[in-house]
């Protein structure tokens, strides 16, 4: 009876659409359809079509709710009530097929129970927004479904992702003849790529005889930095106890003499310092680590040096904030995820080298059923053996598309009022008497850092009472937020302070408004606290 209930919602819903919609609304009774009616079935052009309009249909209008401010951020249900079933919509595999009637239902329930990550009030992780133009090439990108291994299956993305390097690669500073790069599954993956490729450089024999035949290398991070180095000297056999974490100041940069006094210290011990990953745009902070500097380091002592410019990489685009990355050109490799600051649909990550030929060198292994050399065409376009995959997905279109749509300065223009609202809610933060900065200096990226202090602890002098109290806040607040599904903002705690709320911009849907909704919202959940 509830699968019915719901199945005849999703008819009602159906008949109740805009009657001048562009897409002709066809009415089809798909409660005896199945999915092997469709193509390639024999004549199922017709049929096929009329499901993928309903398909289309129901993403439209979660598309309008998306962008919609007065809906809910997310409908929240605990993961025991997803398993046990929703009113019809049931995550359970069948053995049997299921009708069409119910595939459309359960699409539309995936998003009904899932996060409207485009909404603007969604201000959670460093990637949110929904781009339609950047939506439209994730959907053609989805129907081509090929490799990016070779030119021989994906010579238009192939080429595209010449392109689209070639642009990065000058916007860092780089000659388009000398460097390279590739798309990777993530900012931690390309990561793991420069602690790679950096390792081959300075000890090609690693790639057949393994760590025995190296000395211990010591990589070299900030206490702000991403996790994921720490991971990759796991993955690569370098273990994490050779990753030496340098201290950085109250703001959350790298303190270059700290560096190079670490460095000292490793060569004293009889070790190889070999990797510094400089953070341009730290995860919590914000923050950019003196890149000259560091730079001057690592070519004292001949390091290789990787920026991880996930976050604060879209900065180089902005004639405004440009400067904030002044001396990546001096890097040997960096990380640019174009689906964070950018707001390129997940996922999007470039790992760009300067040093051309290196990756193929550190990967390729020639697979005869892929690389064969006798092809007809140029084979330096076949990009399959850079990379440590076999399969590759194609993540360049929707970039490439989205750069069309906007051309550089479109992206300028994003990335500089991301910055706005980051100065907006600083100064409305400085003005409100319930809130306290983390730190008291204008934000360099998007990332603004605060705590809530509730009435009942304004007048409790600042210890570790106060301290112990004030850590349980934030996280009480984001429980009754997402219960209410009114909006959704990280928190953590982080080095020496309690629990405070993060907040990022990354979403061209956010406005002042809704910077003010927020700090509403926080003070109307956390009052009684």
């Amino acid at each position: 009876p509830l699968r019915q209930k719901c199945l005849s919602r999703f008819q009602g819903e159906s008949e109740e659409r805009d009657k001048d919609s562009t897409i002709e609304s066809f009415v089809t009774n798909f409660s005896n359809i199945f999915e092997s009616d469709l193509l390639p079935t024999q004549n199922g052009e017709e049929l096929t079509e009329r499901f993928l309009h309903e398909v289309v249909s129901i993403l439209l209008s979660y598309i309008k709710k998306t962008y919609d401010g007065k809906t809910k951020v997310l409908d929240f249900h605990h993961p025991h009530q997803l398993l046990e079933g929703l009113e019809g919509f049931s995550v359970e595999l069948s053995d049997q097929p299921e009708p069409l009637e119910q595939i459309l239902v359960d699409c539309r329930d995936t998003l009904k129970y899932g996060v409207k990550t485009g909404h603007p009030r969604y201000f959670n992780q460093l990637s949110s927004g929904l781009d339609i133009v950047g939506l439209a090439g994730e959907w053609l990108t989805a129907t081509a479904n090929t490799n990016m291994f070779t030119y021989e299956i994906a010579p238009v993305f192939i080429v595209m992702e010449e392109i689209i390097l070639r642009k990065m690669q000058e916007i860092i500073g780089w000659g388009e003849s000398e460097a390279d790069g590739i798309f990777s599954p993530g900012g931690s993956i390309s990561n793991l790529y420069s602690v790679l490729v950096a390792r081959y450089k300075r000890y090609p024999e690693i790639k057949t005889k393994g760590m025995a035949a190296i000395p211990d290398i010591i990589l070299f991070v900030s206490e702000h930095s991403h996790y994921s180095v720490k991971k990759a000297a796991a993955v690569l056999g370098i273990g994490m106890d050779n990753v030496i974490v340098v201290k950085c100041d109250e703001r959350g940069k790298m303190i270059p003499s700290e560096l190079e006094e670490n460095i000292i210290q490793v060569k004293k011990q009889g070790k190889v310092p070999f990797y510094v990953s400089a953070t341009a745009g730290t995860t919590v902070y914000g923050a950019f680590d003196p890149l000259v500097h560091i730079a001057d380091i690592c070519e004292k002592y001949n390091l290789w040096m990787h920026v991880d410019a996930a976050w604060g990489g879209g900065l180089l685009l902005s004639r405004r904030h440009s400067h904030k990355l002044s001396g990546i050109e001096r890097a040997n490799s960096v990380t640019w995820n174009p689906h964070k600051l950018m707001g390129v649909p997940l996922q999007c990550s470039a790992f760009l080298v300067r040093e051309k030929g290196l990756l193929q060198a550190c990967n390729q292994l020639c697979a005869g059923y892929l690389f064969q050399p006798d092809k007809q065409y140029d084979t330096a376009y076949d990009t399959g053996d850079k990379a440590i995959q076999c399969g590759r997905h194609v993540d360049v279109f929707k970039l490439w598309l989205m750069w069309r749509a906007k051309g550089t300065r479109g992206f300028e223009t994003l990335i500089n009022r991301f910055l706005e609202l980051a100065e907006y809610l600083y100064k409305e933060l400085k003005t409100r008497k319930n809130y306290e900065l983390v730190f008291d200096a204008e934000p360099e990226l998007t990332n603004v850092c605060f705590w809530y202090i509730p009435p009942s602890l304004q007048k409790i002098p600042k210890g570790p009472e106060r301290e112990k109290r004030l850590h349980q806040v934030a996280p009480k607040i984001k429980a009754r937020m997402i219960e209410e599904g009114t909006t959704m903002v990280s928190y953590q705690p982080h080095g020496n302070h309690v629990n405070f709320f993060r907040m990022v911009f990354s979403n061209p849907a956010t406005k002042k408004s809704d910077v003010d909704f927020l700090l509403e919202e926080i003070e109307r959940l956390g009052k009684d606290l």
